[in-house]
């Protein structure tokens, strides 16, 4: 199985970074999982909610750990996400482009996480599947 099909296979997902402005991509792509069917909680410390669904400050709040965290955040912000991954026990990161940073990576893979951090987008890969 390739890094995006574990990603993908996951039953429970969150995207830390998401938005409740619509035109940000922290908005499209918490939809975009939304829609197709996965049970997605959006990462947002500063609003309460994100299109109809409440939003979590961490990891640690949600009220199920995630399989798979799609983080579209500053790198800076990505070092906390991928720390409370490894602590919170998910299996898959996919650092959207933007959000790539060296050192959350290393630290996801030495904790056993699948990374993805190629530059490539779940936006575009779900549009094609969906």
């Amino acid at each position: 199985m390739s890094n995006i099909e574990s990603f993908l296979a996951g039953k429970v997902y969150a995207v830390a970074g998401a938005s409740a402005d619509r035109d940000k991509y922290g908005n499209k792509v918490f939809l975009a999982l939304t829609k197709s069917g996965r049970e997605t909680y959006p990462l947002n410390p500063r609003v309460d909610q994100i299109e109809g669904h409440a939003a979590y400050a961490s990891i640690a709040d949600l009220p199920s750990v995630p399989e798979s965290v799609s983080i579209i955040t500053p790198p800076k912000i990505t070092r906390e996400i991928v720390a409370q991954a490894i602590a919170a026990g998910v299996k898959n990161v996919w650092m959207q482009p933007g959000a790539e940073d060296d050192e959350a990576s290393d630290s996801a893979r030495k904790a056993g996480i699948n990374v993805i951090d190629d530059g490539s987008c779940i936006l575009v890969l779900l549009a094609r599947s969906g």
